[in-house]
């Protein structure tokens, strides 16, 4: 399992360089296959925040003071409110049973919502909405609770994050820099949450594949950065794309 995990986690990490996709879009269903799901979470959370540390350090002299204050402070109390609902809904809620082709199956409540969230992020990240959709630059503390909110709840930040902050007429540089600076304030609250509820216990039991899967893919995404071009393959896309879909409806499913 180790060898497969930390294939899997590296190999997840470096394809955020020609997928398009973000590192917590791709890297939570990946540790969604060897963890139950709040470790997962909370395993991308950290692989997440150790990635956003490495970012600042390059890009931070650019960051805009008073977008990430506008946009951070309602991201961190709502980020904190996300990973309080995970909490509630952490333990085993099951909803219904059903049979399929002689065996049962359960749906479970927190799979099926991280299930529905990791579609429905999938496909914003798909489509140009960001460029599409009017929002006005009064409204970017509702970007900072909605991103806050649904990054503390299954980690998924990255694409309401930049629909808000697109509109602020930022240079790239800036754009890039505040939205580091906002993921580091979302990760960090949600940790703060995370490692004080129940089920950071787990991490006693399985101390060492969780340790080994955060190295890993912290290890992917660093070999990217160094040595890699970030571009866009549209076929990489395509097959990430299809792959998260078909896990999220497994997921939901039960049939995982």
């Amino acid at each position: 399992m180790l060898t497969w995990l930390c294939i899997a986690a590296f190999g997840a990490s470096l394809l955020t360089f020609f997928s398009g996709f973000g590192l917590g879009t791709i890297l939570l269903p990946v540790f969604a296959m060897f963890f139950p799901i709040p470790q997962a979470i909370l395993l991308t959370a950290i692989v997440h925040l150790l990635n956003n540390l490495f970012k600042i350090s390059l890009v931070g002299h650019h960051t805009k003071i008073r977008v990430v204050l506008l946009f951070g402070i309602p991201a961190c109390l709502f980020a904190i409110m996300g990973a309080q609902v995970l909490a509630q809904i952490s333990a085993p809620t099951y909803l219904w049973q059903y049979t399929f082709q002689n065996q049962t199956y359960e749906v479970e409540l927190l799979k099926l919502i991280i299930a529905l969230l990791m579609i429905v992020f999938t496909i914003l990240e798909l489509l140009p909405l960001s460029e599409k959709i009017r929002i006005k630059p009064n409204l970017l503390w509702m970007g900072g609770a909605l991103s806050g909110f649904f990054g503390g709840l299954s980690g998924h930040q990255g694409a309401l994050r930049s629909m808000f902050l697109i509109r602020m007429n930022l240079s790239k540089e800036a754009f890039i820099a505040c939205g580091v600076a906002i993921a580091l304030i979302i990760d960090i609250s949600r940790i703060s949450i995370y490692i004080t509820d129940e089920f950071w216990l787990h991490w006693n039991a399985q101390r060492f594949p969780l340790f080994i899967a955060t190295i890993s893919a912290l290890a992917g995404s660093l070999a990217g950065k160094l040595l890699l071009p970030k571009f866009k393959l549209g076929f990489v896309t395509f097959f990430v794309s299809v792959a998260i879909l078909i896990f999220s409806v497994a997921l939901g499913a039960g049939w995982v």
